[in-house]
């Protein structure tokens, strides 16, 4: 049974957009309404690698939002509106948001 008192993020997955200029213009406007949601604890953002091949890589950008526990995780959610709008506007190729329970952490 899972406990909603542990760590948990709430990642977003975005799917490769079709003006990756125009994404990355807007990015930073989204970490911006991101770092503004309460109860945040640590915030990280990645870039995919390319990939060798030239193929295109299974996402693009990940964003992961670090909270105390679930209850905290769901509060900012509520307060998560304009992130949301923002993400959706500008992630033309989609994006994937999902919670999950940090399990192990180093």
């Amino acid at each position: 049974m899972t406990e909603h008192g542990n760590t948990t993020k709430i990642t977003f997955v975005y799917s490769n957009p079709t003006d990756p200029g125009a994404f990355e213009s807007a990015y930073p406007d989204q970490l911006t309404l991101a770092r503004k949601l309460p109860g945040l604890t640590k915030l990280q953002t990645s870039k995919v690698w390319p990939k060798e091949d030239g193929s295109p890589t299974p996402a693009y950008r990940l964003l992961d939002l670090y909270f105390t526990d679930y209850a905290s995780a769901s509060a900012a959610a509520s307060e998560a509106g304009p992130l949301v709008a923002a993400t959706l506007e500008h992630a033309t190729g989609g994006v994937i948001i999902a919670f999950a329970e940090i399990l192990e952490d180093d």
